[in-house]
């Protein structure tokens, strides 16, 4: 048995490979291609989109507020008025801050999945995102939704 000093590559030496010579396997999609993004990268994306928009109309009103995404909401059997619903389901939610010792900021968080679903296509996810942060930030503003718009 050959000691782990005789294993490693050295000058004339090949770095060990797997056993069909083709050595470790890389991404399968370069990271400049599109394909690489996920869904998530993606719906990402287009609310940093829609907030960015409206934090450079509203950069004082918007100064403290969190805006997250999460997969899917959490699994309540009554939501209260803050969250933004399509029938039964969540799309939507706005956790108003706290003000005081503990400062919360207000944040609004989308759900993912639920979004995805109603979309037929990417252009209808992007439009159906900006309504979504549109309303919610009117509801957290007090503003009509048309206003912002």
């Amino acid at each position: 048995m050959t000691s782990p000093e005789h294993r490693r590559p050295g000058p004339g030496r090949r770095a060990h490979r797997d056993r069909h010579g083709r050595g470790l396997r890389g991404r399968l999609v370069p990271a400049t291609v599109p394909l690489a993004r996920t869904k998530a990268e993606i719906f990402d994306d287009l609310v940093l989109d829609t907030v960015e928009t409206l934090e450079r109309r509203f950069a004082k009103e918007l100064a403290g507020v969190e805006f997250a995404v999460e997969d899917v909401p959490p699994d309540l059997n009554v939501y209260d008025s803050d969250v933004l619903e399509d029938g039964e389901v969540p799309l939507a939610r706005l956790l108003p801050g706290r003000p005081g010792r503990q400062e919360v900021p207000p944040r609004i968080v989308l759900y993912r999945r639920p979004l995805e679903f109603r979309a037929m296509d990417r252009e209808d996810l992007a439009d159906l995102v900006h309504d979504v942060i549109i309303e919610q930030v009117a509801n957290l503003l007090g503003m009509d939704p048309d206003e912002l718009a």
